[in-house]
């Protein structure tokens, strides 16, 4: 089992997991921010006083 670790594919399959378990965590901090925010009425579209002119 050590000597498998002592191979430069080894390395790289573990740095590569471990980049995308990071990524994964920042992904869902952000998500989880976002939908805690809500949207606004001034993010949305159909809110914008233009908007309502084209009705």
């Amino acid at each position: 089992m050590m000597q498998l670790l002592h191979t430069d594919g080894a390395w790289i399959a573990i740095g590569i997991s471990v980049f995308f378990i990071v990524v994964g965590v920042l992904m869902k901090r952000v998500f989880v921010n976002v939908l805690k925010q809500g949207a606004t009425p001034a993010d949305s579209f159909s809110a914008t006083p233009e908007a309502s002119k084209h009705d």
